[in-house]
């Protein structure tokens, strides 16, 4: 898929996206916007189940939600999924780094996540990875 296509996504399918309650469901802390740098690497990043797999890539995908926000070097972590095609699942991190982000990637748990994919999703994950401007009060 081409990078173009999630710009695509994320700003009109915005209020199609649901947030799976798992993933939400947490000790209520809030995101504190004041710890996130200027700069800060954003990934956004999606994956499509086969045919027939979406349970099984969603079963796959949420026990990362408690893994990654447990990851002091994360910042930010959000799962959702499509209404409209489920199965489709688009994922928002903050890291602080770059260097975050690929210690966040090598993990077990997102390395055993990984191997996983040839068997539910289709072309694996797309990402993009962004920096966060502009968010800090003047």
């Amino acid at each position: 898929m081409r990078p173009m296509s999630i710009a695509r996504l994320m700003l009109p399918a915005i209020a199609a996206v649901t947030f799976i309650p798992s993933a939400i469901a947490g000790d209520g802390a809030s995101i504190r916007y004041d710890a996130v740098p200027e700069g800060a690497w954003s990934i956004v990043a999606e994956v499509r189940a086969k045919p027939g797999k979406e349970a099984a890539l969603r079963e796959a995908t949420l026990p990362l939600v408690e893994l990654v926000r447990s990851d002091p070097k994360n910042l930010v972590y959000f799962l959702q999924e499509d209404r409209a095609a489920p199965g489709h699942f688009v994922f928002y991190e903050i890291f602080a780094s770059e260097s975050d982000f690929k210690a966040h990637n090598a993990m077990p748990y997102v390395q055993t996540w990984f191997e996983k994919l040839p068997e539910l999703a289709q072309g694996g994950v797309t990402v993009m990875q962004m920096g966060i401007l502009g968010h800090k009060p003047k």
